[in-house]
């Protein structure tokens, strides 16, 4: 792979150089410098010219600031004549912002990906976007990942006779069920109506939890409140336990140390496609690496090979 340059900002460097181990080259170095008028400036520290560009960076908090981070990578790289850039977003946050159901607001997903685009971008690799529609926002080619595999090795080590996977609302209900034919368990789902960030009501759970144990998974978890709102239709309904799985670990605003606190939370699962500090870490908590999948999308990006047979049998 010797035409081949990863490099890294500065949202996730660990995520950034466990790929590369596994691609086996170096993590190019990258320099990021702040003006003292508050400009961030970003150079590429390694050749670019005619080279397969691959620049790893999730969107994640502050969100804004590893956005402009990951625009101007994307353009030192155009400036520096590569061959090709690839964006590697373990996380787009911007996926959220994917429908106009307000007068007057903007679809941010679809604005982002216009902006990346614009700065050089001329193919994306993400992991779990929040919706499929957000795979139409980009005119440029996306390879779409997603954990269910990694998650599913995971919970094969359980007994799984009496599990039921349970979707926290019906628009993950499909990717619950292709989890759950992993698993071979059962499947259900909780009908939401969220009514503002961090507040949502799930009416009824759809499926049988009743003595079950169950598995809760959801695309990603930011502040808990739809899984706290789940656990407490699940207690109502007789759940004789619970463990969270979600492929991108937020956990914002004290959501891990509030869901590690919930008596029939057994466990919490998650990946590393962002980064969860140390300090905040539970004994409930595990994450899996996605950086093994990650570095085989890139090395069958790079050799012109079929992404999406990754997932043939799903």
């Amino acid at each position: 792979m010797r035409d081949i340059a990863v490099f890294s900002g500065s949202a996730h460097p660990e995520l950034a150089a466990e790929v590369c181990r596994h691609l086996e080259v170096p993590l190019s170095p990258a320099r990021i410098n702040r003006f003292a008028n508050d400009c961030l400036e970003v150079q590429l520290e390694a050749n670019c010219r005619e080279r397969d560009v691959f620049l790893i960076q999730p969107l994640v908090a502050p969100v804004q600031e590893h956005l402009v981070e990951l625009l101007m990578m994307c353009d030192a790289a155009r400036g520096a004549s590569a061959g090709r850039i690839t964006v590697v977003m373990p996380h787009y946050s911007y996926a959220r912002s994917d429908k106009k159901d307000m007068p007057r607001i903007s679809l941010g997903g679809r604005l982002v990906a216009d902006l990346l685009v614009t700065a050089g971008a001329s193919r994306v690799l993400a992991l779990t976007l929040h919706s499929p529609q957000v795979h139409g926002f980009f005119s440029v080619p996306v390879d779409h990942l997603h954990a269910l595999r990694e998650l599913a090795t995971h919970f094969r080590k359980l007994d799984l006779s009496n599990t039921t996977v349970v979707s926290p609302d019906l628009g993950n209900a499909k990717e619950a069920a292709a989890f759950a034919r992993l698993l071979g368990t059962r499947v259900a789902a909780g009908a939401k109506q969220r009514f503002e960030d961090d507040k949502v009501s799930i009416s009824a759970v759809i499926g049988d939890v009743a003595d079950r144990d169950v598995i809760v998974l959801d695309d990603e978890i930011a502040k808990g409140s739809t899984v706290i709102e789940l656990l407490e239709r699940l207690r109502e309904l007789g759940a004789r336990s619970v463990r969270v799985a979600c492929t991108h670990g937020l956990f914002a605003s004290g959501a891990l140390k509030r869901l590690s606190e919930q008596p029939e939370v057994l466990e919490i699962v998650c990946t590393n496609s962002v980064p969860v500090p140390e300090a905040e870490r539970t004994e409930k908590l595990t994450v899996l690496s996605v950086a093994p999948a990650l570095a085989e999308a890139v090395r069958r990006i790079h050799n012109g090979e079929s992404v999406s047979a990754l997932f043939d049998g799903l």
